[in-house]
């Protein structure tokens, strides 16, 4: 028998007004109460699978062994699967519990790719359904609790090919004509602007660097932390995850340019 696991870390797209984050917490109590819930983020945008996708990939490498359920799942009830998708990280065997919506398969491969993979259709390790559309409560949560009380994964449901698993989709960098075309990833409550570009990106660029979006055009100042730049300075730093972001000291980067998650951004060397 596969051992207890004694973790499950919980994102969602639920928000904090509503019951459904305490409904979860407690169904996986009922059936596991050895377990703790790390609740890593439930403010997630309503339905944005990618936003949820890339603060997972962000947060995996943070997180304990055990089970790490993931709900953001605009498509529930409809033909979309429930899965749950086992990695061998350096802990031990953590398995990833969610939909099958691109939603967990960046940090599948940022823990090493999955090793074992099914889908969850075996209804005795469900709760009985008033209706489709609450997912977490009836079939997620009940298999991560399970699996902490030392379910094996096999008994969830049908073996999938892990290749089969829906991809995620995060955007790439590209140069044209010497200039760095990035994107906005995340704006977190400070107001940094997190960039899908490293400092490796930028290694030509001098200490002054052409920040362009939209019709405009300001000049950042490469810093190493945030107090490093002057009063109203836009400085362009490597974050904690060791991105490039663009940022204010003791202020919001992105309410000062008016940048938002999925805007595109050019650096260049300025002038």
């Amino acid at each position: 028998m596969p051992p207890r696991r004694d973790t499950v870390s919980f994102l969602s797209d639920y928000g904090l007004a509503d019951e459904f984050v305490g409904v979860v917490r407690g169904v996986i109590r009922t059936i596991a109460p050895h377990v703790a819930v790390i609740d890593l983020c439930h403010e997630i945008e309503p339905h944005d699978v990618g936003a949820g996708a890339l603060l997972l990939a962000r947060s995996v490498q943070y997180l304990p062994s055990g089970v790490v359920l993931a709900v953001v799942d605009p498509g529930v009830g409809t033909t979309r699967r429930a899965v749950a998708v086992e990695v061998e990280d350096t802990g031990g065997p953590t398995t990833f519990v969610g939909p099958d919506n691109g939603l967990l398969a960046p940090a599948v491969a940022m823990a090493g790719g999955a090793t074992r993979a099914v889908s969850l259709t075996n209804e005795t390790y469900h709760l009985p359904a008033p209706g489709p559309t609450f997912a977490g409560r009836d079939v997620f949560a009940p298999a991560a609790a399970h699996l902490c009380a030392g379910v094996d994964l096999d008994d969830l449901g049908e073996s999938i090919d892990s290749l089969s698993l829906q991809p995620g989709i995060l955007p790439l960098t590209r140069v044209e004509n010497g200039k760095l075309i990035a994107q906005v990833l995340w704006v977190d409550r400070f107001g940094n602007v997190q960039l899908n570009a490293g400092p490796e990106d930028i290694s030509t660029l001098g200490e002054r660097v052409a920040v362009r979006y939209r019709e405009e055009v300001r000049t950042a100042i490469r810093v190493t932390t945030y107090d490093d730049a002057g009063p109203g300075d836009v400085a362009l730093l490597v974050d904690s995850y060791g991105l490039l972001s663009l940022a204010l000291a003791r202020g919001s980067a992105a309410e000062t340019l008016r940048l938002h998650a999925g805007d595109a951004v050019t650096l260049e060397e300025a002038t």
